[in-house]
């Protein structure tokens, strides 16, 4: 499936509407997973893959947005990375908050579609790669922002060997999590806490108890 073909199922099958935390940035979103993801594995002709997490404001995305708009020092004037972007949620409110450019990477094709069809939503530019930016060392940046990706060890242990050299190159690292499993806490500082609005077709309530965190 090409990038014109992506960008026409994510239109066909969600819709745009406001973020609950964050209704100042409209999102093509889906109503229900289960479905999405079903429709996404006869589209493409092949089982087993992903969740559609590009197709959902995740708490620790939302909590990361609100962040960025209620605090816009943080990223002003400053290029950003919004690593694993999905929705593309957290790049765009860097940029509403004033950033001056914002790198949005997620290795899924269908998020970049969604990154460059939700940025164009809310009028905003935003770079994307589908590079895994985890193979290299972290690139340049003066912020590097996370949303929920603390949820498997393994990917955790390698997130946070990265974000840490990006903090030792003189990066700030913010992480926004409603309390993974595998969020490394001893090495991170809550800065704020949001109650966040979810779906139940993904979580175990329909509010969260989510906080941003800094890399210490």
């Amino acid at each position: 499936m090409n990038g014109s073909a992506r960008r026409d199922f994510i239109v066909a099958n969600t819709k745009l509407m406001p973020v609950p935390l964050v209704p100042e940035v409209n999102l093509h979103l889906a109503h229900e997973a289960v479905p999405l993801w079903q429709k996404t594995e006869e589209e493409l002709g092949e089982m087993g893959l992903p969740p559609p997490f590009w197709a959902f404001a995740w708490a620790g995305g939302q909590a990361l947005a609100r962040y960025a708009l209620d605090n816009p020092l943080v990223v002003r004037g400053k290029t950003v990375i919004d690593l694993a972007s999905g929705s593309g949620l957290v790049g765009i409110a860097a940029m509403r908050a004033g950033a001056h450019c914002v790198l949005a990477a997620d290795i899924d094709h269908f998020a970049m579609e969604a990154i460059r069809l939700n940025a164009e939503s809310n009028v905003v530019a935003i770079a994307t790669t589908a590079d895994d930016l985890l193979q290299a060392p972290p690139p340049a940046a003066d912020v590097i922002l996370v949303g929920d990706l603390f949820y498997e060890r393994g990917l955790a242990e390698r997130l946070l060997a990265w974000l840490q050299r990006a903090k030792a190159n003189g990066t700030d690292v913010l992480i926004g999590d409603p309390g993974r499993s595998y969020l490394p806490r001893q090495t991170l500082v809550a800065t704020a806490s949001y109650q966040v609005p979810v779906t139940r077709d993904l979580e175990d309530t329909e509010i969260k108890n989510t906080s941003v965190w800094r890399l210490a």
